[in-house]
């Protein structure tokens, strides 16, 4: 009996150790791998990288080189411009701007000039340097010493540089003037500035000429580095000149995870240089062994509950949790069941909802109809009234002013009821540059009759330059007056009623619209529709609702607030719509 124990204590001794050196050996397993796994995925995941650095170099020099000659062959085209030859010939510039206003867009260039024997701008794409004298600037001196064209790079008195190309024109051997094309190498900078690398290019000197780093430009590559704070990747590049391949496999964790790399461009000794980080490197490879470690703990989470003494309890736990899930399983079947009832539910009462969404849009519909056409039939009224008593006083001439007042209020009525029919549609199809000025104007003349009637003081304050807007503008007009008439109904109780009108261009075009009344009461429930604080019959509340959704499809904006002093302030932003001839010149 004594020697069965012993042989019994004797087994599961052995048992033990060899489970403690099974799992030894899959601790083992487990290092050897995960070690072997962070070597081939970093080096490869690296390689990656660096050959999509190389390709991004490769492609970023060849669109420099590609904008540079698409430019190159301008100058020479425009050399023998029979136009331009007449001009300087002639004196006479008064077409040679629009002239060559009509070539930039198709060229693409930053901006074209023509200076005349003394060097003198005579003719420019950019109006603002008409008159510059450029007779010490390269590219008027070597265009004068070459028959061909010259290449040129001047700093700017701002930042960066100007990239210009240049030709002399002659006529018969007889020297004319010169023909600059500056070439748009900006918008290659803004291209790269999108991406996470550090790019420049520098000239045969070593002069950093173009950069996505503002602060370099004009510097060498050394005293660019120099200046940039010690943290940032760039200045790890340095601590790291040589590539990822040679440093040690925890290079990426002491912070020196930056490969710079650097090419030839084709054009007058230039390099372009890159500095790209590893940032995505160790994310990919701990992702991978993250997936790994998971594993091997759940083999060793297994292999410790197979041989933990507390097996039989934890059978016993997961027993009870089992019951409790199967429990926990019925009451989610109920739920369910419940559920699925109450979705019935909601899909009839959703399908009823709808219908009476159509009912109601319809209500609203006529109800906006019978608002718009409001104002014009009351300034038809009063302009009848207005005819009929010039007729009794025999002045037909000036009755028919009237008569045709009242045409053309029919004509806007027929063009409010089609516009109203199509409520519901988006769209941009009558678009067209509007003078908002011309719309207050528009605006204010229809709302004469009401004006003049109340005796209310307005003050209109207009910009002299055009406010232009790109949209509808009649139903910006619509948006004036209902403005105006919410003003005149906020002043009716006011002794002097004052309205002033106010339109500004800054960033947008914004018309503020203040009246001197009570206020408003409910701001966050104005432009609701069927909202008014009137009487009935003086209005329905669907004037601010229609005039927010204008200015919505105009891609505006309509906002109230109270003004401290009193009364209340209306503001309608847009944006304010440029011709592409200027939007090419700014850029």
């Amino acid at each position: 009996m004594a020697q069965n124990t012993d042989t019994d204590t004797r087994l599961a001794a052995r048992g033990k150790r060899a489970e403690r050196l099974a799992l030894v050996a899959i601790c083992l397993v487990a290092i050897g791998v995960i070690y072997f796994t962070n070597q081939l995925l970093t080096k490869r995941f690296t390689e990656n990288t660096r050959n999509r650095a190389e390709i991004r170099l490769a492609l970023y020099s060849a669109n420099l080189i590609s904008e540079l000659q698409r430019n190159s062959i301008v100058p020479q085209l425009l050399a023998r411009d029979p136009a331009l030859i007449g001009a300087l010939n002639s004196g006479d510039y008064s077409q040679s701007t629009q002239r060559l206003l009509s070539f930039v867009d198709e060229i693409g260039a930053a901006s074209l000039m023509l200076l005349d024997v003394d060097g003198r701008t005579v003719a420019a794409t950019d109006r603002n340097r008409l008159g510059e004298t450029h007779r010490g600037a390269p590219y008027f001196t070597d265009a004068l010493r070459s028959n061909a064209t010259v290449f040129s790079v001047q700093e700017r008195e701002s930042t960066g540089y100007s990239f210009t190309y240049s030709r002399k024109l002659d006529d018969g051997g007889v020297f004319l003037g010169v023909i600059t094309v500056e070439v748009d190498l900006a918008k290659l900078e803004r291209s790269w500035a999108g991406i996470s690398d550090a790019v420049f290019v520098t000239d045969s000197q070593g002069q950093i000429i173009l950069t996505t780093e503002g602060r370099w430009r004009g510097l060498t590559e050394v005293e660019a580095l120099a200046r940039q704070d010690a943290p940032s990747a760039i200045q790890r590049a340095l601590q790291a000149t040589q590539d990822w391949t040679s440093l040690p496999i925890d290079a990426y964790l002491q912070g020196e995870g930056v490969m710079r790399r650097e090419a030839r461009v084709p054009f007058q000794g230039w390099r372009m240089v890159s500095f790209t980080t590893y940032a995505s490197v160790r994310e990919r490879v701990n992702s991978v062994l993250a997936l790994e470690i998971m594993g091997f703990a759940i083999l060793l989470a297994a292999g410790f509950w197979f041989t933990s003494r507390k097996s039989v309890v934890r059978m016993r736990v997961f027993q009870r949790e089992s019951a409790e899930l199967r429990l926990l399983n019925q009451r989610l079947q109920r739920e369910i069941a419940e559920r699925e009832k109450v979705e019935k539910t909601l899909e009839v009462a959703e399908q009823t909802l709808a219908q009476s969404s159509k009912l109601a849009a319809l209500g609203e519909m006529s109800a906006a109809v019978s608002h718009e056409l409001n104002q014009p039939l009351a300034a038809m009224k009063t302009y009848l009234a207005g005819a009929r008593l010039l007729l009794s006083r025999k002045r037909p001439d000036e009755a028919l002013s009237s008569f045709q007042r009242i045409d053309d209020l029919i004509e806007r009525m027929g063009a409010i009821t089609k516009q109203l029919k199509s409520y519901a549609r988006k769209g941009a199809d009558t678009f067209e540059p509007v003078d908002t000025r011309d719309a207050v104007t528009s605006a204010l003349g229809m709302m004469e009759p009401q004006l003049r009637q109340r005796h209310v003081s307005i003050t209109r304050t207009l910009p002299s330059e055009p406010a232009m807007i790109f949209g509808d503008r009649m139903r910006y007009e619509q948006v004036i007056i209902n403005l105006l008439r919410n003003a005149l109904d906020a002043t009716k109780g006011v002794k002097d009623p004052q309205i002033d009108i106010v339109l500004a261009v800054g960033e947008t075009v914004t018309l503020s619209v203040r009246d001197n009344g009570e206020g408003i009461a409910d701001l966050d429930a104005l432009f609701e529709p069927f909202y008014t604080t009137k009487q009935a019959g003086d209005g329905v509340g669907l004037g601010l609702a229609i005039s927010s959704g204008i200015v919505n499809d105009l891609g505006g904006r309509l906002t109230a607030r109270n003004a401290t002093s009193g009364g209340a302030v209306f503001e309608v932003r847009l944006p304010i719509w440029k011709e592409e001839s200027e939007i090419s010149a700014a850029e």
